[in-house]
């Protein structure tokens, strides 16, 4: 699929990595449809994209949590003869702590974004891209996808699922044009994981060695998705932490993280 003219959306672009996948996209050739709550941010990242790579950048301001929103985007940008080539699934949000001390209506929140709206923005953007034959998707999972997290059991849960979906529909599409590629990078230096901090301060205590930025995750991610390569872990330590989670037995997994959540929580 020829990179040029060809037009990208990407959600959760007005900061952190959502920026970042942005910018690279844009270096790449890429237009781009820019979704995310902060219309100001947005126009802002949008100018300085459309200035610095000579793109067309289109501002489209969108709550995805509200029911029908990515439905409603679908619509908008159909009768805008805006055809979607690239849809990178990177809106999300992340409660830190112990379960039972979240507040639930957080919790809800949580998981309606990062798997509810994710599964429905590839509702409604995958079968046209199946049915013209090509396309590339890319979602922002986690490190935390391949593993019980102790202080993040739901956040990781729901990345879990992002995984999992993307690998099984992957290999639904294998052989119609389409890729799936989920992006699962570690610890990175975005206001998500100040958020984090706030809520459960040992997070704010890890060493600066294993956090990430964004402009390298985005590198990555992008790199593996024009490549079509269906998992990518960014950065060396991060792989090594996934290829031993996937080797360790499960029970040892599990009474690992919480040995390792309990000393960075305090307990």
């Amino acid at each position: 699929m020829s990179k040029e003219r060809h037009l990208a959306l990407v959600t959760g672009a007005s900061a952190g990595i959502g920026e970042a996948l942005a910018t690279e996209l844009a270096a790449s050739g890429y237009d781009l449809v820019l979704v995310s709550r902060r219309t100001g941010k947005l126009r802002s990242v949008a100018k300085r994209l459309q200035d610095k790579y000579g793109i067309e950048a289109h501002v489209r301001t969108t709550d995805l949590l509200e029911p029908g929103a990515a439905g409603r985007l679908a619509r908008r940008l159909e009768r805008e003869g805006l055809v979607v080539d690239v849809l990178v699934n990177n809106a999300g949000l992340l409660e830190a702590g112990y379960f039972t001390a979240m507040d639930a209506e957080d919790l809800k929140r949580m998981v309606q974004l990062n798997t509810g709206t994710l599964t429905d923005l590839l509702a409604q953007f995958v079968p046209a891209m199946q049915g013209r034959g090509s396309g590339r998707v890319m979602n922002v999972a986690s490190i935390a996808a391949f593993q019980p997290v102790v202080g993040l059991a739901a956040y990781a849960a729901t990345k879990a699922y992002v995984l999992s979906l993307g690998e099984a529909l992957g290999e639904e599409l294998r052989g119609s044009g389409v890729t799936v590629t989920t992006l699962c990078p570690g610890i990175t230096d975005t206001s998500m994981i100040a958020h984090a901090a706030d809520d459960a301060p040992g997070f704010g205590e890890l060493p600066r060695v294993i956090i990430g930025s964004p402009e390298d995750v985005a590198r990555a991610g992008v790199r593996g998705l024009l490549r079509g390569e269906p998992i990518v872990v960014p950065g060396v330590f991060n792989r090594a932490s996934t290829l031993l989670a996937d080797n360790l037995p499960r029970w040892l997994r599990r009474r690992l993280m919480g040995a390792l959540a309990r000393s960075r929580l305090g307990e």
